[in-house]
């Protein structure tokens, strides 16, 4: 494989592979979006965590997009990233 790109094009030609990765987007959209927020404050892993008391470790987890987020725990993280939490239901489409 050349790169990333080529390599997930390549995989997502599977439709079992690409339903899976249509399933993980809302977690990995919102690790990216934590992601983003907290390089933007200019904070680091540690100190996210420290203000949500929290460790390090935890946010790690939470920004890898392979955790489970209590509803509590990402509205500490967006207060702690003066952000708001909205969470919603869309119709499929």
């Amino acid at each position: 494989m050349k790169n990333y790109s080529t390599f997930k094009n390549r995989l997502l030609q599977n439709k079992k592979i690409r339903k899976e990765y249509e399933n993980l987007a809302p977690e990995f959209a919102i690790a990216e979006s934590i992601i983003k927020k907290r390089i933007e404050n200019g904070l680091s892993q540690s100190a996210l965590a420290k203000k949500i008391g929290t460790k390090q470790s935890a946010i790690s987890r939470l920004e890898s997009g392979n955790y489970n987020p209590s509803i509590k725990l990402l509205e500490k993280v967006a207060k702690a990233l003066s952000l708001k939490l909205e969470i919603s239901f869309c119709e499929k489409g």
